[in-house]
């Protein structure tokens, strides 16, 4: 998913086929042990086939990116071999790196974090700003992914990248501040009919507070004025969203690239996310008014959630229940809230199960399809609230088992099969990202 979770990088349409392809195959199911007497333990569905398009990411002659095969790569670079271009430009990844930081984490595998930031970087080379991933299906702009590839940038030094990719939303947005779910990195428009996703503002909101964050005090009300017009559409989009009297925004497709329904906890915690973000940042610029509005709308929303969803057990979506829960309750807790409220974090504790798979890692959700696969940004994202939460040594296993299933090349794909083959897209950049800002986290040197 730029699905994101997952199901953000495979087509949206795609999913939605496999959702309906799973009604008709469990009815179908039903009917042959009708007919034949077959036991239910004696059906086996195969795993599902999904390949690994390739290694890793590479420049090359040129410095054009392009996917690559790990014997092709120099290591400890994501620079193609034998080229006239090789040596320079190997240079320059360094020079890169060297202007920045690299969380150091005692226990963990320093190249884990080098190039999850090499691959970032690299993903950022072709438009200035990273895409999801550089397979074709991927190769957008989702602000989901953007904003965890911001943080991420700024946490390690590389304020003008972080900036960069703001500036890019703030052109993207339209003056009703809502965003398509993803854009092409030319900034010529939406590839698709995907349409609205209202997490999108809430995100642009928490990206720009991250980065806020990062910048020497004496600069960061200059920062906020040049992203204003992007606080400021973003807000009003999150206000208008929750002006209903239930004070919760109306179903919108999230990180899950479905159509839905009813309200999900993430779209609900990523509104609530960005009104908090907004406060902070009109604090930052001393917009008195605008800040207690959203600090208003930040209690109102947060309490609402507290009661349509915190009485279920935090479920995925409004009136669900709670085994569905999902990276909503990580929207929830820090790094996308100052607040760690003690029933989030049983809920998040819990979900580690419920969203648990054969290999090891997690999936989009406890509801999500039972088909073995692990998605590496929800099992990094569990390690980044971990970290956030102070929770070391359930943070560092997550990066582990990240670390342990990266391909050949070092990138993190985005799936890991049942066997533990790494399998979809690699790298992708929300899984790099959140593998950085937890690495920053837990690092004694603070991120």
């Amino acid at each position: 998913m730029a699905v994101v979770v997952g199901a953000l990088h495979a087509p949206g349409p795609d999913l939605a086929r496999f959702h309906r392809s799973g009604v008709v195959i469990a009815l179908s199911l039903l009917l042959v042990i009708a007919l034949t007497g077959v036991g239910v333990t004696a059906a086996r569905f195969r795993p599902p086939a999904v390949p690994l398009h390739a290694d890793t990411i590479a420049l090359g002659p040129g410095g054009v990116v392009t996917e690559a095969a790990a014997a092709d790569v120099v290591p400890g670079t994501r620079v193609l071999a034998g080229t006239a271009d090789t040596a320079r430009l190997i240079t320059d990844q360094r020079q890169w790196l060297a202007a920045g930081s690299i969380p150091e984490v005692p226990g963990l595998d320093r190249a884990l974090v080098v190039d999850a930031l090499l691959d970032l970087h690299v993903l950022s080379q072709a438009y200035g700003v990273p895409v999801a991933g550089w397979t074709p299906a991927w190769r957008y702009v989702w602000p989901r992914d953007s904003a965890f590839a911001a943080s991420a940038l700024a946490r390690t030094g590389h304020l003008a990248d972080a900036e960069r990719i703001l500036d890019f939303l703030g052109r993207m947005q339209p003056a009703a501040g809502e965003f398509q779910a993803r854009y092409r990195p030319d900034g010529s428009g939406v590839p698709d009919a995907r349409g609205v996703q209202l997490d999108g503002v809430g995100w642009a909101l928490w990206a720009t507070a991250q980065v806020a964050a990062e910048i020497p005090p004496a600069h960061r009300t200059a920062f906020v004025q040049r992203h204003r017009a992007l606080v400021d559409r973003s807000t009003g989009a999150a206000l208008r969203a929750i002006d209903n009297p239930r004070t919760l925004p109306p179903a919108s497709a999230d990180y899950w690239e479905v159509a839905e329904r009813r309200t999900t906890l993430s779209t609900a915690a990523l509104l609530a996310a960005g009104l908090e973000a907004a406060r902070g940042l009109y604090a930052l610029v001393g917009d008195d008014p605008a800040q207690r509005t959203a600090a208003a709308a930040t209690e109102r929303l947060r309490t609402s959630i507290m009661i349509n969803f915190g009485r279920s057990g935090y479920p995925r979506r409004l009136g669900g229940r709670s085994d569905s829960v999902d990276l909503g309750v990580n929207f929830l807790l820090p790094p996308f809230t100052a607040q760690a409220d003690p029933s989030v974090v049983a809920s998040w504790r819990q979900a580690g199960s419920a969203l648990s798979r054969p290999a090891g890692g997690l999936a989009p959700g406890g509801s999500w399809r039972r088909d073995g696969i692990s998605w590496t940004n929800v099992t990094a994202t569990h390690a980044l609230t971990a970290a956030a939460l102070g929770e070391r040594t359930s943070a560092l296993a997550r990066l582990d088992w990240l670390d342990r299933h990266r391909t050949v090349a070092g990138s993190v794909p985005e799936k890991v099969l049942a066997d533990g083959s790494p399998a979809s897209v690699a790298p992708l950049a929300w899984t790099a990202a959140a593998v950085i800002i937890t690495a920053a986290s837990l690092s004694p040197a603070g991120g």
